[in-house]
């Protein structure tokens, strides 16, 4: 019977599954009995309402273009003053406010906003809808970080510099280190500039927690207000994520409600320790934990990256909720990159695709492998599947590959797997010395074994150089961290077989290792 892997040392909770699941998922259902109120609702209200925002629009725009008439878009823009800033305060929020009206939103403000002297920047959370610019009408009209393609949109660019906006061009390599700078500069202006509004989540979710918080708001180490929003209406019409209602069908439901009801909380400021204004990510943490205690919802690492890795497996068949990894943390403490992580979903998939569901079995992992299921790929399929219940999912595979498989990719190891074939020591495996190995090893049927020796046989040459091994153990690095578990089931073996004076003596060199190897898993995981 195989020996069971027991760890001198837990797992470190950081890497072990967040209890939030998917925030970037709406999944409002819609009852018969809702679609035909809506529908007869929609019939009256959409057609009068379209009427009325049109109407509020023909109004708004003259002004804004009077408002940023001779505005310069770019270089040295100077807030704006006098009867500009009047209008823009005073008569834009006015048509803001009606234009909401006019689509069915009724609003209730709490708490107390305070002046640009006091808190440079306003940090909105949680950010789930389009709808949420209503935040911008109501903190009258301050400046927002936008797209430089958004100036060009028409009648809707004209309004959006009304905002002052803060641009970002995608063309510029320096765009995100000159946009933090000029958030800087309009924070530490005692007032001069009008307050900032972010959304430090930087994109939509479900509003069933707080996602990780993009550092932009935080790195000038000024005072920031958190605002809330919350959305208490019965049926949920606003919500905006990657998975559910598109853009046009939340409009049409929205405009469907007798009304629907918008709360924008302040809170008051928080002031950042010196300690915070060293570190920006302790002073996100922080006014991100007040904000979900105040709002009553959990707090989880997830980020914009998990959105493009779940939209990434949804474009690889497999379940979108497959891509969600908490890409920040993970990637921060296993040091991965975007691209890299991109490439092992599409490893994954290669194996996922053909389950349901999108989480591997030990079948399929040996499929892949192109070996049998044996006590040490048991063994290797156990240490990728961290929660025991017997799939590997994606989050699962991307730790199991950089943790349990990467490390084992060294020169050294790789040269010590070369030489377990190479028995002859003449530099090269022959089919005969691959294939006695892997039978006695694995038990790896002649037919399997033919297969695997010609994929590392990449010249065809009839016998595999340690080079070509070398490749082959870089793009699968499963068989590195497979054969090593090999060599611990026949060193644990051998130990059994010992008599029973060199089994104690064995047994206490072996539990040194072991102990020494859990400290060693503990720091890399």
């Amino acid at each position: 019977m195989p020996p069971q892997r027991v760890s001198a040392l837990p797992r470190q909770q950081s890497l072990l599954l967040p209890s939030v699941i998917n925030p970037f998922v709406q999944d409002t259902k819609l009852s018969k009995s809702t679609v035909i109120k809506c529908v007869l609702l929609g019939i009256v209200l959409v057609p009068v309402r379209a009427i009325l925002m049109s109407l509020v629009l023909m109004v708004t725009w003259p002004v804004a273009l009077i408002i940023t008439l001779n505005r310069p878009l770019k270089g040295a823009v100077e807030p704006m003053k006098g009867w500009r800033r009047f209008m823009c305060r005073r008569v834009m929020t006015a048509l803001g406010r009606a234009y909401f009206f006019c689509m069915g939103f009724r609003v209730v403000i709490k708490g107390t906003q305070v002046s640009s002297s006091e808190a440079p920047i306003l940090a909105v959370a949680p950010h789930s809808t389009f709808f949420d610019g209503i935040v911008c009408i109501v903190a009258g009209l301050p400046s927002t970080v936008s797209r430089v393609e958004n100036l060009a949109t028409p009648i809707f660019g004209r309004l959006v510099r009304c905002l002052q906006p803060v641009l970002v061009s995608r063309k510029d390599p320096d765009s995100r280190k000159n946009t933090i700078q000029e958030i800087e500069s309009r924070a530490k202006s005692a007032g001069h500039w009008p307050q900032v509004l972010i959304f430090p989540e930087g994109t939509c979710t479900n509003r069933s927690c707080l996602i990780t918080f993009k550092q932009g708001a935080f790195i000038p180490g000024v005072p920031v207000q958190p605002v809330l929003i919350r959305y208490p209406n019965t049926l949920d019409t606003v919500t905006w994520t990657w998975q559910g209602f598109g853009s046009r069908a939340l409009l049409l439901l929205t405009l469907s409600q007798l009304y629907t009801t918008v709360e924008i909380e302040f809170l008051p400021p928080q002031i950042p320790t010196e300690e915070e204004k060293k570190t920006p990510a302790l002073f996100a943490c922080r006014v991100r934990q007040a904000m979900a205690q105040a709002l009553r919802v959990p707090v989880t690492d997830h980020t914009y990256e998990d959105c493009r890795l779940m939209i990434s497996a949804g474009e690889l068949t497999l379940p979108m909720e497959a891509g969600l990894v908490e890409f920040t943390k993970i990637s921060r403490k296993l040091n991965l990159k975007w691209d890299n992580m991109r490439k092992e979903l599409e490893s994954f998939a290669t194996m996922a695709s053909s389950c349901r569901g999108g989480r591997i079995t030990i079948e399929e992992f040996a499929h892949f492998l192109k070996l049998p299921v044996s006590s040490a790929l048991e063994e290797l399929f156990s240490l990728f599947d961290r929660n025991g219940d017997g799939t590997i999912d994606f989050r699962e595979y991307v730790i199991g590959v950089t943790i349990l498989c990467r490390p084992a990719n060294t020169e050294e190891v790789l040269r010590m797997a070369f030489q377990l074939f190479d028995t002859d020591g003449d530099e090269r495996i022959t089919r005969e010395e691959f294939t006695a190995l892997l039978r006695s090893a694995l038990g790896v049927s002649d037919i399997n074994m033919a297969k695997l020796f010609k994929e590392i046989d990449a010249d065809a040459s009839g016998f595999i150089t340690f080079n070509e091994f070398q490749a082959f153990a870089i793009t699968h690095p499963e068989y590195a961290k497979l054969f090593t578990t090999y060599l611990e089931l026949q060193r644990y073996q051998a130990i059994q077989e010992a008599s029973p004076g060199e089994l104690e003596l064995t047994g206490q060199a072996s539990l040194r290792e072991n102990q020494e190897d859990s400290i060693s898993d503990k720091k890399d995981d």
